[in-house]
């Protein structure tokens, strides 16, 4: 059974709507940090996926290493973010969190989880449970999709980019095929 294609044009627009909303909280939530919502995703990536290549992680953001790189000397600025030799490869650096960038992301998402914990305070338990599975089952398709033979693992070289889709260059969500939209914005 397959997805039709208003389905899917809603659902790509629930989807901006869901992230400029998410980003509308995270800022609102800002005022307990000093690092941007940037830096704090290029922390979650790093968490997530341990000790990895800058090429790695630009290709996991989809961002271009030039972008990173202003990021990357920012967090180890801080303290966050410590280089070690890769021993597979001693020209190359491997990325990971210091335990100051530990501690960050850990209260990161204590904060976070409590600010949707407050936000979702008329929700029922099963209701999370149900929105949690439903953003993993979809979360787990689109990275399928971006990188179809498996060829993104946490921490591996260099993994391919996302492929562009027309909606994408154009800011087009799906649902409304002459406006466009700040896509730079919705991607980040």
């Amino acid at each position: 059974m397959s997805v039709g294609q208003h389905t899917a044009a809603e659902l790509v627009h629930h989807i901006f709507d869901l992230q400029r909303a998410l980003r509308g909280v995270t800022a609102a939530g800002m005022k307990y940090s000093e690092l941007g919502p940037a830096h704090t995703g290029v922390l979650f990536f790093i968490g997530e996926g341990g000790p990895m290549r800058a090429s790695a992680l630009a290709g996991r953001l989809g961002i271009g290493p030039s972008a990173l790189s202003r990021q990357l000397a920012d967090l180890e600025q801080y303290g966050f973010v410590v280089r070690s030799p890769d021993p597979l490869d001693g020209r190359a650096c491997l990325l990971s969190l210091s335990g100051e960038g530990e501690k960050y992301l850990a209260e990161t998402y204590e904060r976070r989880a409590e600010t949707l914990r407050e936000i979702l305070s008329d929700w029922t338990e099963g209701e999370a449970e149900a929105a949690s599975q439903s953003v993993q089952h979809l979360t787990a398709a689109l990275r399928s999709a971006a990188h179809p033979h498996g060829a993104a693992q946490a921490g591996s070289a260099d993994p391919p980019r996302a492929p562009r889709t027309t909606a994408h260059r154009t800011g087009n969500d799906g649902r409304h095929p002459h406006r466009t939209t700040e896509i730079m914005k919705e991607e980040r």
